[in-house]
């Protein structure tokens, strides 16, 4: 087998190992330049509601959290409820709570909860433990081989000797003109 067909298997096969890694890891890498922006990893609830269960400090229970709860669509989060002060009580549920004012019935909900897909994707990205770091120093290094195997696949004008080499040197200088910005 000569170099350059040993260049190729090598830039194929390395490729496709690293194909869906490289998505993920692209994703992840999008969402988290733009967190100022939005938050990739959780989505937060807020939103307010009067109630028409009746309700008072003296009379309040479980049961009366659950009425509650089932009539703003919360049907089987309750965990537990207290009264903080006066006539506010906070009802616990899965993943935050819900305030209310029992002498107004109104209230509202905040909740929390992970960004389906996102949470998970960048969870790896923030490099959660020994063995994803091994792995993730193999999949930098099969980027590399990938990189230099790729300089290589193509001969003549577009090749790395001469508009290859010239976007190679561009690809380099890019990167250093924004340290340089900032």
């Amino acid at each position: 087998m000569n170099i350059s067909k040993l260049n190729r298997v090598t830039h194929r096969d390395i490729g496709y190992l690293i194909a869906g890694l490289t998505i993920i890891y692209a994703l992840s890498g999008i969402a988290l330049n733009h967190k100022h922006d939005w938050n990739p990893n959780y989505v937060f609830e807020n939103r307010s509601f009067k109630t028409s269960v009746p309700v008072s400090r003296a009379t309040f229970t479980d049961e009366t959290a659950k009425s509650i709860l089932s009539e703003v669509g919360l049907d089987r989060e309750f965990k537990t409820s207290y009264f903080p002060s006066g006539n506010k009580v906070t009802i616990f549920i899965n993943g935050g709570f819900v305030q209310l004012n029992v002498s107004t019935g109104e209230g509202s909900v905040e909740r929390i909860s992970k960004r389906p897909l996102f949470y998970q994707i960048n969870f790896l990205h923030y490099n959660p433990g020994v063995w994803w770091k091994y792995f993730s120093d193999i999949y930098c290094v099969a980027l590399i081989l990938v990189t230099i195997t790729g300089l290589f696949l193509v001969k003549g004008r577009n090749g790395i000797t001469k508009r290859g080499a010239i976007l190679t040197i561009i690809g380099i200088i890019l990167p250093l003109i924004f340290l340089f910005i900032y």
